[in-house]
Parts: structure tokens; sequence; C-alpha cells
């Protein structure tokens, strides 16, 4: 049988699950950079692709073919990762902090 939770548990558990972004960019301009982010790498990589299959086929030759599918795989995409956000916890001490130095 499940224990009930005090209000105090129960504001410390959301205290410890509950998220705020933090990058330092309004939440609704991530949801749109964040998009665009993976869509850019993913595009990025397909141009570069492209870009060399057409510099190397201009003069094809079958002795070629293994050279021009080396450089094919050694092609590596972009980095880019999103930054998980923080806890409110840690949000809110974030807060407290700037407005003691204010």
């Amino acid at each position: 049988m499940k224990k009930r939770k005090t209000p105090q548990e129960k504001k410390a558990l959301s205290y410890e699950k509950d998220r705020r972004n933090a990058y330092g960019e309004n939440d609704k301009a991530s949801r749109k950079a964040i998009r665009f982010n993976k869509k850019y790498v993913n595009k990025s990589y397909r141009k570069e692709i492209n870009n060399k299959l057409k510099t190397q086929m201009q003069e094809f030759y079958e002795e070629d073919a293994d050279s021009i599918e080396f450089d094919l795989l050694n092609v590596q995409k972009k980095h880019w990762v999103k930054y998980s956000d923080i806890s409110l916890q840690d949000y809110i001490a974030r807060q407290q902090q700037r407005r003691k130095k204010d």
C-alpha cells in the first residue's frame, strides 16, 4: 500500500522533477531553434556528400570507385546537442543568487 505524501513532500518532489529552460533565450524561440539546428546539421551533411559526388563524378573511372567511396565514408556530420533543462530547484536558486547581487 502506498504511503500518502504530505504537501511538503509533494513540493520537494515537484522541485526535483520539474524542469526550466535556462539556456538564455526565450523558451518559445528555443522550440524553433531546436528544429532548425537539427535540420541544419542534416542538411549540411547531405550538401557536403552531394558536392563531393558531383566533383568526383565529372571524371569518373572505375579504378577511382574505391577512393570515392572512402572519401564519402570519411565525411562527418556537424555536431549539435540540445542541452537539457535544469531542475526547478536549481533555477530558483540561480534567481535568488542573481537578486542578491543586485
